[in-house]
């Protein structure tokens, strides 16, 4: 009689002081592992503005977040009771990864390196863009370059950065290029009938100025009626009020029907469901504010995986990436007429709009997914 040795369990620990569901890498890639047999545990927080996101349901998922505190003495508190509450975890669950995956936990993940039997993957989804400029944050930076040398492996969401962040730590440990891609399973197939008389942006993520500048607002008055404008997500604690500041705008041009916000849509499911039903997917980056963006951002993935063509910034890497090979088109955000003239061109050509969305659509299937991103990390695990 033969008896068969029992498998060890294989444990992952999400660790970020933040909402986990604000960043849709760490959903695929815990569906992927659960997937796989892993056991997926995700300690996180509140996010101000963004605490209705939640993950989808998965048997082999499990997510405990404590409540969002606001910054003050009362923060730093709040911030000790987590790194103690996580440790609490660490020593109990015995995971064998732990997967820390924003700038403020670099502390404390660089701490649990030390632990035996604990591995570390340190994933950098926002890269710090400017000196530090609290007691607090300096703390946290330290921690970073300690923890890029000190994790197994790092993770960053493209080439770029993944340089700069060599270049910024000086680690000598692998670091990985892993593009912000949708699951795969998340690719529409059977695209609803829509109206060719009209076209319908969409835009979903932080609503804030660089991303939705007025300009945009502008460009509709061009073609009232015509060309109208869809908006999911949240407003930022820098620029509370900035959804009704874009209504009144839009209403004092005289077309306050052509904008429609939706509202903080809890799961992704819902936000590519609305996507889906739209024509054009915006991607304005304002050009000096933000860090190399392509393969980081994920709204042109979302926006290709529902059959949607883009409209970007006319930058050299995202015209490079997504305008040249024909999934989309180029414009200055901060010049309405740039984007109007963008936007007339997509209203005069349905048949070509829907060709270039079914073209990306086809690249997210076959290249542009969350599996195929991965899998240089399932090979480290």
């Amino acid at each position: 009689m033969t008896y068969s040795k029992k498998q060890p369990l294989k444990r992952i620990l999400y660790i970020q002081y933040t909402n986990p569901a604000g960043y849709p890498p760490l959903e695929h890639s815990s569906r992927i592992l659960g997937n796989d047999g892993w056991e997926v545990l995700f300690l996180g927080t509140g996010a101000a503005g963004a605490n209705a996101l939640k993950f989808p349901p998965h048997p082999q998922i499990t997510v405990y977040q404590v409540p969002f505190c606001r910054p003050g003495w009362r923060q730093k508190l709040h911030y000790i009771r987590f790194c103690l509450w996580v440790v609490m975890w660490v020593l109990r669950w015995q995971p064998q990864w732990v997967y820390a995956s924003d700038i403020l936990i670099c502390p404390l993940a660089y701490i649990l390196t030390f632990l035996p039997q604990v591995k570390v993957i340190y994933h950098e989804h926002d890269s710090p863009t400017t000196t530090p400029d609290s007691l607090f944050m300096r703390w946290c930076s330290q921690g970073r370059i300690k923890l890029a040398s000190a994790a197994n492996f790092s993770i960053l969401p493209n080439q770029a950065r993944v340089e700069k962040f060599v270049s910024q730590t000086g680690t000598d440990k692998p670091v990985f290029c892993v593009w912000n891609c949708p699951y795969q399973e998340e690719v529409y197939h059977n695209q609803p009938l829509k109206k060719q008389d009209e076209v319908w942006l969409w835009y979903h993520g932080s609503i804030v100025p660089p991303q939705i500048p007025l300009t945009v607002v502008q460009a509709l008055a061009t073609f009232p009626c015509k060309v109208k404008l869809k908006l999911a997500g949240y407003e930022t604690i820098g620029h509370r009020g900035y959804i009704q500041e874009l209504k009144t705008f839009a209403h004092n041009l005289g077309i306050g029907d052509s904008i429609e916000y939706v509202g903080t849509l809890p799961k992704r499911s819902e936000l590519l469901q609305w996507c889906s039903q739209c024509d054009v997917g915006l991607s304005l980056f304002m050009k000096p504010t933000r860090e190399p963006m392509t393969g980081a951002s994920n709204k042109p993935f979302d926006y290709l995986a529902c059959a949607l063509p883009l409209l970007v910034s006319n930058l050299p890497d995202w015209e490079q990436m997504y305008v040249e090979p024909g999934y989309g088109l180029a414009c200055n955000p901060e010049d309405a007429d740039s984007i109007a003239d963008a936007l007339r061109w997509y209203l005069e050509h349905p048949t070509e709009m829907r060709a270039m969305g079914e073209r990306g659509r086809q690249r997210i299937l076959d290249e542009w997914n969350y599996q195929a991103q991965f899998q240089v990390v399932k090979n480290q695990l």
